[in-house]
């Protein structure tokens, strides 16, 4: 990483945690750094079934902002449940980097506000289908 790309990621990560802050209510935070956030929560019944009936863990990954080398990502894990991509635009799809990650190199407002409401309904719908309790 550039210097001037660490000003500009410390930038980007600010205001990408301050998305996942708003929606940390009753999940965890494992860890807060200066390059990392992450939510967790106490596993479901999905997750435990999905693990062979053996908790592997007390808690899963939610949600996390952390900076990289060439961008900073932001992970949803419920964004794996269909209805709730069914309305992401086509800029916020754009910047989907596998599954359950975006990544990002400015924090473009108009991102935000969408990336925000759709955490909200990624945490929701992560523990309707029974992966989080």
């Amino acid at each position: 990483m550039r210097k001037s790309d660490e000003g500009s990621f410390a930038e980007v990560f600010q205001s990408l945690r301050s998305v996942l802050q708003k929606h940390a209510g009753t999940l965890v935070v494992r860890e807060d750094t200066s390059t990392k956030y992450c939510l967790e929560a106490p596993i479901g019944p999905a997750t435990l079934q999905s693990w062979g009936g053996k908790a592997r863990s007390a808690r899963i990954p939610v949600a996390w902002v952390e900076v990289g080398k060439s961008y900073v990502s932001y992970h949803l894990m419920g964004i794996t449940v269909p209805s709730v991509q069914a309305g992401m635009t086509k800029a916020l799809r754009a910047r989907m980097q596998g599954k359950t990650c975006f990544n990002f190199t400015v924090a473009d407002p108009t991102l935000l506000t969408e990336l925000d409401s759709l955490t909200a309904a990624s945490i929701t719908a992560f523990k309707k289908a029974g992966f989080t309790a």
